[in-house]
């Protein structure tokens, strides 16, 4: 595993995975979200470069699921690991966070911060997270038995259960393969 790319919902918790391990690996973590939103939450217009850039190199981990530059990230991975949680735990996470994020303000990428008022848009993450979880899984179902991916070793991970054990057993052995992704449900 020497460049990894972590996918799933929002709220499936993308980003801390992939910050523990490239901790562990001991390379560079690049979160597509950062790239992404420029000041005023505007998409940046050097997104795409910004990415080809930052993985460009032998070692990386990613995490975020763009469609701009998904093609790029797939192809340069040698692994993909799918967070594939249920439903209600995405969006209970997403909504968690963004409720600490707007009441703590907190500062995100470039400059940006969430507000109350934006929790209804169509977009927010935490509607984003309840809405799109079944296509975006079926999506990954069936992107994954695309055979231009089939060089992937894939890592599918659908309960905080399973990402724990994973993640221990990351530290002194990385898995060499999991299970194959299942059909889409109908």
């Amino acid at each position: 595993m020497q460049r990894v790319l972590v996918v799933g919902q929002s709220g499936s918790g993308k980003t801390t995975l992939a910050r523990l391990l490239a901790a562990r690996l001991g390379v560079a973590h690049v979160e597509l979200d950062a790239l992404f939103h420029g000041a005023g939450w505007q998409p940046r217009p050097s997104f795409e470069t910004d990415v080809d850039a930052a993985t460009t190199g032998p070692r990386w981990v990613v995490d975020g699921n763009y469609g701009a530059v998904r093609d790029l990230l797939w192809a340069r991975a040698d692994t993909v690991v799918w967070l594939d949680l249920p439903r209600w735990l995405t969006t209970s996470r997403a909504l968690r966070r963004s409720v600490a994020r707007a009441a703590l303000q907190v500062p995100l990428w470039n400059g940006n911060r969430e507000r109350w008022s934006t929790m209804l848009r169509a977009t927010h993450p935490v509607r984003w997270s309840w809405q799109t979880h079944a296509r975006h899984r079926a999506e990954y179902a069936q992107r994954l038995a695309d055979p231009r991916w089939s060089g992937l070793q894939v890592v599918r991970l659908r309960t905080r259960a399973s990402v724990r054990a994973w993640e221990g057993r990351f530290a002194s052995n990385p898995p060499q393969s999991t299970e194959p992704p299942a059909a889409p449900a109908a």
